[in-house]
């Protein structure tokens, strides 16, 4: 297709070049636990605690404000994640969650009750790991449904291993606007493969070692701009399950 292909557009975002605004939005998601009429908002889901991440101002990825409130982050009866994107007032607001532990090597799967195929092209949904610490490139193994405000892509998702501008370390691809999905990557050392609407085993120089980083699902607005059908964006999480490389078989 002419033009940069749609990943390339993901560069003011992540990577080397917003790992600083990525941690400092989650640290002020940190700071403000310090204040007692303010502190961070937990949920439970599939077994794991996850701080829902909050914001004040724009801070990466986006930018986008990131609100915490019961509307924006929930889980419901039947133990499903919510997350939404939405309107208040004139301010577009997203979400996100990082779960609590940090799991290190093993298989990361994400099981999806939304059609993720049809998303709003402004919006983007993230399935990843993130390490605040920027060594590794923040050790960012990622999942993402997205057509990065090309409405005309063919393709609407893709696979990544940080950093994404290094040849092969990025793949895209193409998931049913119709149906729901699984998706997982399964974390070892020297490689990273994935499985679900496309598979696709990465083994190049960029396999990050485990240290610090956590499981993260986010929903937002690509470059902080408001859904192109300027409606609310919402995508339900069926489960996270984790199983640690020591435990596998077969």
């Amino acid at each position: 297709m002419d033009g940069p292909h749609p990943s390339a557009r993901r560069a003011p975002l992540f990577g080397w070049v917003a790992a600083a605004l990525f941690a400092a939005g989650l640290a002020l998601a940190v700071s403000r636990s310090h204040a007692a009429a303010d502190p961070i908002r937990t949920i439970s889901f599939s077994g794991y605690t996850w701080q829902v991440k909050t914001s004040a101002e724009p801070v990466g990825p986006g930018p986008n404000v990131f609100s915490d409130a019961p509307d924006s982050v929930w889980v419901d009866r039947q133990g499903r994640l919510h997350l939404r994107i939405v309107q208040t007032g004139a301010q577009w607001t997203s979400a996100e969650v990082v779960n609590t532990r940090s799991l290190g090597y093993g298989r990361y799967r994400f099981e999806l009750a939304s059609p993720v195929g049809a998303l709003d092209a402004n919006a983007v949904l993230g399935l990843f790991t993130w390490s605040d610490d920027p060594a590794y490139a923040n050790r960012e193994i990622d999942v993402e449904f997205a057509r990065f405000a090309d409405a005309e892509d063919p393709t609407n998702a893709q696979y990544v291993v940080q950093p994404y501008t290094h040849a092969g370390n990025l793949l895209r691809f193409t998931q049913a606007r119709g149906a729901s999905t699984a998706v997982s990557f399964d974390w070892r050392p020297g490689s990273v493969s994935f499985a679900g609407p496309a598979s696709w085993t990465y083994s190049g120089a960029d396999v990050p070692p485990p240290g610090g980083e956590h499981a993260r699902i986010n929903l937002w607005l690509f470059r902080g701009v408001a859904p192109a059908a300027g409606k609310p964006v919402e995508v339900v999480v069926s489960a996270f399950r984790f199983t640690p490389a020591r435990q596998r078989r077969g």
